[in-house]
């Protein structure tokens, strides 16, 4: 579990309004293809009915974020392969979260043979994940995928406590977002600081649409 400084507490109070019904008009939330406000009838609980191709969202037998204490899962695993260099960044506004993009190849990590590239990370404020029913102030998803498009996300769960480097870093340029796409040079995924403790590995799917099943989920807790 990572620890978020009081002085990136910004950071939470602008994704929770970011993805509060009040952070946008009627009309814009009417763009949007789905979003997280139930009384739009777009909201989490309805995803799986807006498209033909999204029914895995309420059919999905393997559907993620879960509750870590709830299920089985392999916590005895070994270090997590990480390969990871410097590329060229872009932090963007993607209606649904907010993400630090690569365009560059930024490295991989490696789990059971198969090398998965990182593509972006992006934050969840309170977290998607719980464990043992505990919910945490953010959560961060690095999203990785192979050769074959299979997809592996590393998730890291916050709690209070010292500054973070990596948010603080992008802090500033979060908030010119409303200018469009925000330059952050070269960033190396290694710098969103790895958990030392122990990890969980399950069998999930993507958290929003189309809730595509089979992705590998790595979970960093306490």
């Amino acid at each position: 579990m990572k620890f978020l400084g009081y002085t990136n507490f910004a950071f939470v109070v602008f994704l929770v309004s970011f993805h509060s019904p009040l952070a946008c008009s009627q009309s814009e939330s009417e763009d949007h293809e789905f979003n997280y406000d139930e009384e739009t009838g777009r909201g989490p609980s309805r995803w799986g009915t807006l498209k033909p191709e999204w029914r895995t969202c309420s059919d999905g037998r393997k559907q993620s974020p879960i509750d870590i204490g709830t299920v089985q899962v392999n916590s005895e695993l070994g270090e997590l392969q990480r390969n990871y260099s410097s590329a060229r960044a872009i932090l963007r506004n993607r209606t649904e979260d907010v993400a630090v993009v690569w365009s560059g190849d930024a490295g991989n990590i490696t789990i059971n043979g198969t090398t998965y590239r990182v593509v972006n990370c992006h934050w969840h404020s309170p977290s998607e994940h719980t464990i043992n029913g505990t919910r945490f102030p953010l959560e961060i998803h690095i999203v990785h995928r192979s050769p074959q498009n299979k997809t592996a996300v590393v998730g890291i769960l916050y709690s209070y406590g010292v500054p973070d480097f990596f948010i603080h870093r992008i802090l500033l340029p979060i908030f010119r977002l409303g200018m469009g796409d925000q330059n952050l040079g070269y960033i190396n995924p290694e710098s969103i600081g790895f958990p030392d403790s122990s990890y969980y590995r399950y069998n999930g799917s993507l958290t929003t649409p189309p809730c595509s099943e089979n992705v590998i989920w790595t979970v960093f807790r306490q």
